[in-house]
């Protein structure tokens, strides 16, 4: 059932309550301009999409959320995939997407598949928020140095021509350094000096965060040097050279709905998969930590929904895609926001920003910017889990970081797509490698399996028993048909011991098969002991417990062992 956490808390709201909510929801407002400025920026798309993805999607996802403090807005995560989708289609094409993407969430949530983001392993989003965040960074490289890379011919790049800024990595990094001549020494030292200034700040004051006190800093010293020595920098309203670089709208648009085709839809769905899976991901992970910060629990379907009105609603208004905020939220928080009232006053507080300052945005010196942004893609980056990581088992590296070379060079679909792969592949190699099928015989008197005390069995004569370790599935298949194989010719009763298998699958069940044939050939009899219940239902399901006799099929070993005796 559909109900958003902000109807539970009105039942107990009162204006202590309010007045916390109120001073947590300015503050986070505050925090989210320049980063919401700051993700459009790096997203290729206008300054003022960020601001109203933030007001819009920023509203909803508090409004309709499942969680008590989530605060939803533009985040980094998406600079990349916006990028590459408005380099190719145009923001109509992304407009569309987005519906698309808002689409899938609801539907994931409505089925209540809120529960199926945390089978994605901490390897895999580990690999691609570094990536991400690496990625992020060397888009900021431009506006940090200054660059203007000269794109009134078309440049060659590994084969292809580009006319303007490549979305990919490696083309990019390479119009840097062909742009290596045009550094501004004057915007290099702001951003410079930006950046140390956010690092240093968040040593000392964690109240008021780094970036927004730069931003208002930067944007006065640079309008001071302009007017008194004549140095000029990029900002949002103008380039260097005083030609227009973006205009920023003092008012809302007016919605409008994306242009929709079955073209359109069919070429676009892979990306509007990518953007949903990533809003669940990162939404439903800040939901996570946020339950940890108050003590409390978010309910992930009501919040995939909320998602999904978020990313249909945000680009009716020129907005982008949004999810759930890790740092607004812990921001919320530690600001003493309660409720979901304070995310609806930081998406009130932006639009009256929007309303009677937005004007101003337009002073905000792109070197800034970039210092910000280049801080948020240090902190994203997780250097302490990766180092942690890298400790750990082979595959776990391996995957993680198959997962981030391909994020950076290829795609963050095919990423995640590539990384399930093989996390998929060394799991399965992993139970194969600890499933065991051994002769209890040897393993009784013989103390192979030193982790386990001793059994005094008696087994009758002309019985071999077999203990099986681990599932039986189609990746341990080969083990069990090379152990069985080895039972000598004077056997007359094979005991499966199956104390320890708590799985079965079909290729299990086609093992069981074949032994049995072989064993009906030998004029061996199989026994069955301590099956669990999926196994033992899946032989009831296939009808292998008739095939086998179910008068051989017991709960423990003693009475197997009486059956082969009797």
């Amino acid at each position: 059932m559909f109900k958003p956490e902000l109807l539970n808390s009105l039942k107990t709201y009162n204006s202590k309550t309010f007045v916390s909510d109120l001073i947590a929801g300015v503050i986070v407002g505050i925090v989210a301009l320049p980063l919401a400025i700051a993700f459009a920026i790096a997203s290729g798309v206008n300054p003022a999409a960020g601001l109203f993805t933030a007001i819009i999607a920023g509203f909803c996802i508090s409004a309709f959320g499942g969680s008590r403090v989530q605060i939803g807005g533009p985040t980094g995560a998406f600079a990349v995939i916006v990028y590459g989708v408005v380099a190719q289609y145009g923001l109509s094409g992304l407009a569309t997407a987005t519906v698309m993407a808002g689409i899938i969430l609801i539907l994931l949530g409505a089925f209540k598949m809120g529960g199926l983001v945390k089978f994605i392993p901490y390897t895999i989003v580990t690999g691609f928020t570094a990536g991400i965040a690496v990625t992020i960074a060397a888009g900021q490289l431009g506006d940090f140095f200054g660059l203007r890379p000269d794109f009134s011919t078309p440049m060659m790049i590994l084969g292809e021509e580009y006319s303007k800024m490549p979305g990919d990595f490696l083309p990019k990094i390479i119009v840097y350094i062909r742009s290596a001549a045009t550094i501004n020494i004057y915007s290099t030292i702001m951003a410079a000096v930006c950046l140390a200034f956010i690092f240093i700040w968040s040593k000392f004051i964690k109240k008021i965060p780094g970036s927004f006190v730069v931003i208002i800093l930067a944007t006065v010293v640079s309008i001071i040097l302009e007017k008194t020595a004549g140095l000029h920098t990029d900002t949002i309203g103008k380039f260097a050279d005083g030609s227009q670089h973006f205009v920023i709208p003092n008012t809302l648009p007016k919605p409008q709905l994306p242009a929709l085709s079955i073209k359109t839809i069919t070429t676009l769905f892979p990306t509007a998969i990518s953007i949903a899976v990533l809003a669940a991901i990162e939404s439903l992970l800040s939901a996570v930590v946020a339950d940890g910060m108050i003590g409390s629990k978010h309910d992930s379907n009501t919040e995939l929904i909320a998602q999904g009105i978020a990313n249909i609603a945000s680009p009716l208004f020129g907005g982008i895609p949004a999810t759930g905020a890790i740092a607004r939220t812990a921001t919320n928080i530690k600001n003493g926001g309660k409720t979901p009232i304070a995310g609806i006053i930081h998406a009130i507080t932006l639009l009256i920003i929007l309303l009677f300052a937005g004007k101003y945005a337009a002073y905000i010196p792109m070197a800034a910017l970039a210092a910000v942004l280049i801080n948020v893609a240090w902190n994203m980056a997780g250097f302490p889990a990766i180092r942690a990581l890298l400790k750990g088992q082979k595959s776990d590296i391996c995957v993680f970081v198959v997962t981030f070379l391909i994020t950076v060079f290829v795609d963050l679909t095919v990423a995640i797509e590539v990384g399930l792969g093989f996390a998929a592949f060394f799991f399965i190699k992993k139970m194969i490698d600890l499933s065991e099928v051994q002769n209890q015989r040897e393993t009784l008197t013989g103390g192979i399996k030193v982790d386990q005390p001793e059994e005094n069995l008696d087994i009758p004569p002309q019985t071999f028993v077999y203990e099986i370790e681990g599932p039986l599935f189609f990746g341990t298949v080969r083990k069990f048909e090379l152990a069985t194989e080895r039972a000598r010719t004077d056997c007359k009763y094979l005991v499966l011991r199956m104390r320890n298998t708590i799985y079965l699958d079909a290729g299990g069940i086609k093992a069981l098969e074949q032994c049995k044939a072989a064993c009906d050939r030998k004029g061996i009899t199989i026994v069955i002991s301590g099956i669990h219940t999926q196994p033992y239902l899946l032989l009831e399901k296939t009808g292998m417990a008739d095939t086998l006799g179910r008068e051989n099929i017991f709960d423990n070993i003693t009475a197997a062992l009486d059956r082969c005796r009797k």
